[in-house]
């Protein structure tokens, strides 16, 4: 066994949350990546997992005495429309661990075959989507943004069959939790409030136990959620990440980042950037991520209404002061974060505009979004009067008024300022150009070596790599990649 320690903790709950699935074996499972770095704060023997009893596991083709797999099941709004019954299609919650820090976390295989939710899916998943999820949830970790994690990745010597086939492969995620505010959704659109409660007090428990306490503790997770959400979208826009699909069925109450489908990050700053090629009305740009936040949230506060308040006009009530406090909460982390990207301390009435009018001349300069925040983070752009590398002369106004800005601050110790600017305007994200090259090159020649070394170039994401200048670059014409696809 990897852990001395492994259990279901789902499996307390009644009967109706899951359905009780062994994985499917695979033909030829091969291990692409295990994460040694995760897998020492889970407590897990990296040396087992990478063995053959190891290996076996993560492909799904032997489970270790007393593993108990489940498909959970949930409901969720995709694209604005309400599906009663969705659930793990091509997932298997495999057990939660005690990590190193004492908290535990959930392991589960995503592409690990068909389940009572399945659909007619086959249940798998192909390689390409499975190194995006792999690279894309390991470097929001590095930059600090809660997340699920990857454990491994593993290729499975089979083929599944989209428009094409392609290789198949599993991947192996951590996370807090895997209840999504279509958990919730499930068990109110059969007005099962027993199980509403079951879930939420397993939620308490698991994810916010200072809720416990509180004298009114469903109305308390409510807030707790609503508050991790505003935090988390607000790192996402600090850094120009686009999710692409937020159903309610894709949003953690954990308040981590879940389901890396056709997610990117922008190059050119557009508040209007969308990647995902089935979004054609723009639901889940770039932009609307607060609003799309909110809506999810009132899902979720809808579903709890039983547990709010005896009387629905009450719990109505104690559910709209609590959504209330989502674009506060947005706004104070978005603009700390602001402040934190610009080297401004304490808050100045002028920021907010200070703020957008650097956007606005980002968007109509097609800047790119991620070099600009890096450019102004040396000690140069701070107190200098030229232009910092890469900004157009239109930038010149702001750039005077941001450095004096800058310099009410009373400290003249610029270098120490750009140092902290460093450490939260990263020069290496993964441009969505060298991501699908890495995929091409994995899916059709087998060949890992682009992405192993983006993983390593984003695991520290605000450290200058030298040598590494190219993923700094934006994509030429030619290399920009307009949409991603759920990979499903």
């Amino acid at each position: 066994m990897p852990h001395s320690s492994i259990r279901q903790g789902y499996a307390t709950l009644p009967s109706s949350f899951y359905t009780r699935t062994q994985p499917t074996p695979v033909a030829r499972p091969e291990l692409i990546a295990l994460n040694t770095v995760l897998a020492a704060e889970l407590g897990l023997d990296a040396a087992w997992l990478a063995g053959p009893q190891g290996l076996a596991m993560l492909a799904g083709n032997q489970m270790p005495q007393g593993m108990d797999p489940l498909a959970t099941v949930y409901a969720g709004h995709q694209f604005g429309h309400f599906s009663p019954q969705l659930g793990d299609g091509r997932a298997l919650l495999l057990g939660e661990v005690e990590d190193r820090n004492g908290h535990l976390r959930e392991i589960a295989l995503k592409g690990s075959g068909p389940t009572a939710y399945s659909r007619s899916g086959d249940g798998r998943a192909a390689l390409g989507p499975v190194l995006r999820e792999y690279l894309l949830s390991e470097s929001m970790a590095a930059l600090g943004i809660p997340t699920t994690r990857a454990l491994a990745a593993v290729a499975t010597g089979e083929r599944v069959y989209r428009e094409t086939p392609l290789p198949g492969a599993i991947v192996a995620r951590v996370a807090r939790s895997h209840i999504r505010v279509g958990t919730f959704q499930f068990f109110a659109a059969r007005q099962d409030r027993h199980a509403l409660r079951a879930l939420a007090d397993f939620a308490i428990a698991r994810l916010y136990p200072q809720a416990a306490q509180d004298a009114q503790p469903y109305v308390a997770l409510l807030q707790a959620v609503v508050a991790a959400q505003a935090a988390l979208v607000a790192r996402w826009m600090l850094v120009g990440f686009i999710h692409g699909v937020m159903n309610t069925d894709n949003m953690a109450i954990s308040g981590e980042t879940i389901d890396y489908g056709p997610c990117a990050f922008m190059d050119t700053y557009n508040p209007a950037t969308v990647f995902s090629f089935i979004d054609k009305r723009g639901r889940y740009a770039y932009t609307n991520q607060p609003t799309i936040a909110l809506w999810n949230l009132t899902r979720f506060a809808e579903a709890l209404l039983p547990l709010l308040a005896e009387e629905d006009g009450q719990a109505i009530s104690l559910a709209q002061q609590a959504l209330g406090a989502f674009h506060p909460h947005f706004h104070a982390a978005y603009f700390a974060g602001m402040r934190a990207k610009l080297g401004l301390v304490g808050e100045d009435e002028g920021d907010e505009t200070l703020f957008k009018t650097l956007l606005d001349h980002m968007e109509a300069e097609k800047m790119d979004m991620t070099n600009t925040f890096r450019a102004l983070s040396h000690g140069e752009a701070l107190h200098g009067s030229g232009l910092p590398a890469g900004l157009p002369a239109s930038t010149s106004p702001w750039l005077a008024r941001w450095r004096a800005r800058v310099g009410q601050q009373g400290s003249a110790d610029y270098a120490a300022r750009a140092s902290a600017m460093q450490q939260v305007n990263p020069c290496y994200i993964p441009r969505n150009h060298k991501v699908e090259a890495m995929i091409q090159a994995a899916v059709k020649q087998h060949d890992y070596t682009p992405f192993r070394e983006m993983l390593s170039v984003l695991a520290t994401p605000y450290v200058e790599q030298p040598g590494m200048e190219g993923y700094t670059a934006p994509p030429t014409p030619d290399e920009v990649v307009p949409y991603t696809y759920c990979g499903t």
